[in-house]
C-alpha cells in the first residue's frame, strides 16, 4: 500500500511533532511516521526557560497547550558558595520530555495522518521521495523531513556522514530533590554555580515540575569516568562533594527517584544537501545541554522550515537541491546554530579553564550576577541587596556570614 502526501515527517519527537502540528494547521498535507503511539520517557529537555526561548516556542504556534501543562516558576535564584547573588525574574516552564511531546502532539490536527511504524529506507529524487516502512507500507512525498534525532541508519543510507567533533562533551544528570524535615524548599527555582573548576561541574539547576523539585546537574567528564558511576550509586554524597555549599541554601535534602545520566557528543553531518530530504534538530547537528540552547535550535529549525521554506517550495514544481539549500543557508537558522555551538565550547572553557584568563572570566561573571542582583533588589524594594545574607539565601537555612566568590553566571537551562 502506498500513501501519497506533500510532506513525510520521519520521527515524532519534539521536532517532528511540532512540524506536524505546524504543517497541519497551515493546511499542508503531511504524514507523521514514528514507532511510538505514545512517546516513551526520555531524558532530554525538561524545562523551557527565559523570555527569548519561550518566544521561539510560541512562534511555532503549537506551544500553548504544552505551556499550560507545564509548571511555571517566575523567579530563579542565582547562587554560589552557599550564598544567593540574585533573585532573577526569569520565567521558566518545567515539564518532562515525554509530557512535552505528548502535549505538542495534541496540537496536531486530524488532517495529519499518523503512522505507527519505523521508516527503514528512503529513496530520494528531485520530484518525489519514497519512504519504505517497517509494516510494509510505502509513503510517496514531495519532501521528507528527517527529524529522527540521533538515529543514523537512514542518514547512512542516504550517504550522509556523521562527524563527532567532541565526544562526551558533557554529562547531564537528572533526578528529583526532596527537602528533609520540611514541606518545601524556600526558592521557587534556582541555578547554583560551581565552587571550583577542578570539580568539572558547571552548575545544577533546580525547578518545579508539578509537586516535585527537579534537578538537572551537569558535568564535563568522560562517559567512563568513575564520577559517573558515583553519581548513579551515591547521588547525594557525590553532589555534596561537587557543590558543598548547596545545602546552605537548600537545607537538608534527599535525592529521590531514578537517577538518569546522559552523555552528549557534539556532532555535525556532511552531505546533507540533497534533493527531497531536509534534516532538522539533532538529526542535523547536536549541541551541548549545559547551555540550554538545544530547544532554541529545534524551535528555530522547525519554525523557519514550516513557516518560510516549505510553503515556498510547494508553490513550484520539483524539490531539487537548490530549494533544500535555502533552508540550510537561512540566516536565522545559521545564526542560531553558530550561537549554540559557540556557547557549547565557551561555557566548557569558562567552567574548566584554570589559567588567569579563565579565572578572570569567572570573576567577571560573578560581578555581573551580583550587579544584577543589586539592581533587582533596588527595583523591587528600594533597599540594598546583601548577597551573602542567610535570609536572602533560604528561610530554612540556619545562620549566615559574609563571603566572596567567583561565578560562571550564564542564564542557563537544561
Amino acid at each position: 500500500m502506498t500513501r501519497y502526501t506533500d510532506i513525510a515527517i520521519i520521527g515524532g519527537g519534539l521536532a517532528g511533532s511540532i512540524a506536524a502540528g505546524m504543517l497541519g494547521r497551515a493546511g499542508i498535507a503531511a504524514i507523521l511516521v514514528d514507532p511510538h503511539t505514545v512517546y516513551p520517557p526520555d531524558f532530554r529537555i525538561e524545562k523551557i526557560s527565559g523570555a527569548e526561548q519561550i518566544a521561539r516556542f510560541r512562534r511555532t504556534g503549537v506551544a500553548d497547550k504544552a505551556l499550560r501543562q507545564a509548571t511555571l516558576a517566575l523567579e530563579n535564584w542565582i547562587a554560589r558558595f552557599g550564598y544567593v547573588l540574585d533573585r532573577a525574574p526569569v520565567p521558566q516552564y518545567g515539564i518532562m520530555y515525554d509530557a512535552l511531546v505528548a502535549a505538542v502532539r495534541e496540537e496536531i490536527p486530524d488532517s495529519v495522518t499518523r503512522i505507527v511504524a519505523k521508516a527503514v529506507a528512503i529513496t530520494a529524487s528531485e520530484e518525489r521521495q519514497e519512504v519504505t516502512l517497517s509494516d510494509g507500507q510505502t509513503v510517496s512525498a514531495r519532501l521528507v523531513v528527517l527529524a529522527n534525532g540521533l538515529n543514523v541508519g537512514l542518514r547512512h543510507m542516504l550517504g550522509i556522514t556523521r562527524k563527532i567533533t567532541s565526544p562526551s562533551h558533557s554529562i547531564s544528570v537528572g533526578f528529583d530533590l526532596a527537602p528533609v524535615g520540611r514541606p518545601a524548599f524556600a526558592f521557587p527555582a534556582m541555578t547554583y554555580f560551581q565552587e571550583r573548576a577542578s570539580a568539572r561541574v558547571p552548575y545544577i539547576t533546580l525547578f518545579p515540575i508539578g509537586e516535585r523539585m527537579r534537578a538537572n546537574l551537569f558535568a564535563y567528564r568522560e562517559a567512563d569516568d568513575p564520577w559517573v558511576r558515583a553519581i548513579r550509586r551515591n547521588p547525594a554524597e557525590t553532589l555534596d562533594a561537587a557543590l558543598p555549599g548547596l545545602r546552605r541554601i537548600t537545607g537538608d535534602y534527599a535525592v529521590t527517584g531514578e537517577v538518569k545520566v546522559r552523555p552528549a557528543d557534539l556532532m555535525v553531518n556532511s552531505g546533507v544537501r540533497m534533493p527531497g530530504v531536509v534534516l532538522i534538530g539533532d538529526a542535523f547537528c547536536t549541541t551541548c545541554p549545559v547551555t540550554g540552547t538545544g530547544s532554541d535550535k529545534v524551535f528555530t529549525d522547525v519554525e523557519r522550515l514550516c513557516n518560510v521554506h516549505i510553503p515556498r517550495w510547494l508553490a513550484t514544481d520539483g524539490m531539487g537541491e537548490g530549494k533544500i539549500a535555502a533552508f540550510y543557508d537561512d540566516p536565522v537558522k545559521t545564526a542560531c546554530d553558530a550561537w549554540s555551538l559557540q556557547k557549547a565550547w565557551r561555557y566548557r572553557d569558562i567552567s574548566t579553564g584554570t589559567g588567569p584568563y579563565w579565572l578572570a572570566q569567572r570573576w567577571a561573571r560573578f560581578a555581573v550576577s551580583l550587579g544584577r542582583g543589586v539592581r533587582h533588589r533596588l527595583a523591587t524594594s528600594g533597599g540594598p541587596l546583601n548577597a551573602y545574607s542567610s535570609s536572602s539565601s533560604s528561610s530554612s537555612s540556619s545562620s549566615s556570614s559574609s563571603s566572596s566568590s567567583s561565578s560562571s553566571s550564564l542564564s542557563s537551562s537544561a
